[in-house]
């Protein structure tokens, strides 16, 4: 069964494209701890839903507007683009920051779940991004330019089926995450058990360049795009602090490569398995674990070592740094240097509290690599499906849900 193509506004509801508020909107002195919460970039990014900002009922009355529906389907629109989350019945009311936008489906003609996995897979992403602007802060381009997006269209019967399938596979997705999840709460629990509730005079105070090799990452000249590329086919995996956002505690891949000339001509680091990574430009304080060789940009800090029993501590340790102790200033992000983050005290455990920690952590931390790896074929099955229905490969007709 093949598909017919409409633009993306003949599936919204009247005027379903809502952009967030100006900065004029909504100041940052109007932001509160509590009350009703503002969805940010973020919110887009993953499904969870931890609020730093609120606003006050007055001020929600005045931009309800831009208030989240049930189904809304949210989109980051500025920086990082095109990511996106789909608004459950669960979700807090709230209104969005001017870092995204809504989009409203029509539900006689889409199902919400439907145009959000369209949109969500490569194909829907490269719709998006095709159409952004911007040289140095990449935005979505004007209204009319994003309501006149190609959307493959079928059927509410054929969608429902469509969408049948494909949450199948994010089910499974879903529960290895929650599994993931409660595994990480399990660590850090012995963690602050053992280390943070617990004194113990035997253990040693140094700098963190006293226990691990500390090295940098680089950055090749962005004006020859030479030694960049988007594929990954006989080049090297190149981390950025946006890729570090959303892997989870493992890394394994990023959204840019850089040739091996270039690795050769520019002395880049290559950062080897299984070492722990820290951010510590403009986002300070995200880590984590490579799973192969790959290389970095210079915001990025890599602690390796040839003690195997150490990185679930590592891990653990710099996830539960305070950063803030490590600027004289009231910007963080641009307070800490690789000079600073070297001089980081790392407080060294005993042998015997390392072996355990090890004992218990690491089979955790296998069967959280494991998850994280079956999500990413999962997630490639779910992209190939999706593609594969479009085309009319898989016909959905005779499919019973």
């Amino acid at each position: 069964m093949k598909c017919k193509f409409v633009p993306l506004k003949a599936l919204l509801q009247q005027n379903g494209y809502i952009r967030g508020p100006f900065g004029s909107a909504l100041k940052r002195g109007e932001l509160k701890n509590v009350g009703i919460p503002v969805y940010e970039q973020q919110h887009a990014i993953n499904n969870h839903r931890n609020f730093r900002f609120f606003i006050e009922n007055q001020k929600y009355r005045e931009l309800k507007r831009f208030a989240v529906q049930p189904s809304d389907i949210i989109i980051s629109c500025s920086g990082t683009i095109g990511k996106m989350s789909i608004i459950r019945d669960t979700d807090p009311m709230g209104i969005i920051s001017q870092a995204l936008l809504i989009l409203r489906c029509d539900k006689n003609v889409v199902l919400p779940q439907y145009l959000y996995y369209f949109l969500s897979s490569n194909y829907g992403y490269n719709a998006i991004t095709s159409v952004s602007s911007g040289s140095v802060q990449v935005n979505i381009a004007k209204r009319e330019v994003i309501e006149n997006i190609q959307i493959p269209y079928f059927d509410l019967e054929s969608q429902h089926k469509m969408v049948g399938l494909l949450q199948c596979l994010d089910e499974k997705i879903s529960l290895n995450n929650a599994i993931n999840n409660n595994l990480q709460a399990q660590v850090f629990a012995v963690y602050r058990q053992m280390f943070a509730d617990c004194v113990n005079e035997k253990r040693r105070k140094c700098r963190v360049d006293e226990y691990f090799d500390i090295s940098i990452g680089k950055t090749p000249p962005r004006k020859e795009p030479e030694w960049f590329s988007e594929n990954s086919a006989n080049n090297v995996i190149w981390l950025s602090i946006s890729d570090m956002g959303s892997c989870g505690m493992y890394i394994s891949d990023s959204s840019e490569y850089l040739t091996k000339d270039a690795i050769d001509r520019f002395n880049i680091v290559v950062v080897p398995d299984k070492t722990v990574l820290l951010s510590f430009k403009l986002t300070v304080g995200r880590v984590a674990i490579t799973n192969g060789a790959m290389t970095t940009n210079e915001a990025i800090a890599h602690f390796k070592t040839d003690n195997k029993t150490i990185n679930e501590y590592l891990y653990c340790y710099l996830k539960s740094y305070n950063y803030q102790t490590l600027g004289s200033t009231s910007s963080i992000a641009t307070a800490v240097n690789s000079k600073i983050i070297k001089a980081m005290q790392f407080i060294v455990p005993t042998e015997q509290e390392l072996s355990d920690f090890h004992r218990f952590s690491a089979p955790c931390f296998e069967k959280i690599l494991h998850n994280q790896l079956e999500n990413n074929r999962l997630v490639a099955l779910r992209d190939a499906v999706l593609s594969k229905l479009m085309s009319g490969e898989i016909d959905v007709s005779n499919v019973s849900i």
